[in-house]
């Protein structure tokens, strides 16, 4: 179920891109079957994830644990910067992509047994390569200046969504800090 989950998300993001007549064709009533397929993509990653039971080749260390901290710090800063265009977004072309691969490897640093390998790397690998199709068919517009004011909201909503995730995972048990 993992793999399918992995599979059906990626293959969701990437069909506009791998099959752009056929999207085409479907218009504006293809993005309820591709929203669909994404929404079962993560079900089933998330449903075969916890039914898993793998071997586990590496665990965490309080150093792995501190550097993954600070790439998921970033990597939810990434994603402000996605959505609030902030200055960053004048030096990086897809920052929502970048979060997803910082994510992805900062969770492959603390967490080694097979799903995370399936998950984590699936993602990773799905997020480099959708970055390669992007740069291969689109060009990029850097987008303007923005205000410091978007800064200030990118930086504090980072935090109190980084809060909320290491309150997510404490609550199942996942201790983020130790």
């Amino acid at each position: 179920m993992l793999i399918l989950g992995v599979l059906l998300w990626s293959g969701a993001h990437v069909f506009g891109r791998i099959a752009p007549a056929r999207r085409a064709a479907m218009g504006p009533a293809g993005r309820g079957p591709v929203a669909l397929a994404i929404v079962a993509g993560i079900a089933l990653m998330g449903w075969g994830y916890l039914k898993a039971d793998g071997p586990v080749f590496w665990g965490r260390t309080p150093a792995l644990t501190g550097i993954n901290n600070l790439l998921m710090l970033l990597s939810l800063y990434l994603f402000a910067v996605s959505g609030l265009k902030t200055r960053l977004a004048q030096y990086i072309r897809h920052p929502q992509l970048t979060a997803v691969k910082l994510w992805a490897v900062s969770h492959l640093l603390v967490n080694g047994a097979l799903e995370d390998l399936i998950l984590f790397g699936g993602l990773l690998a799905w997020a480099v390569a959708e970055v390669i199709m992007l740069n291969r068919q689109t060009t990029w517009t850097k987008p303007a200046p923005a205000p410091a004011k978007k800064e200030i909201r990118a930086v504090l909503g980072t935090l109190l969504i980084y809060g909320g995730f290491v309150a997510i995972h404490y609550g199942r048990g996942y201790y983020v800090f130790g």
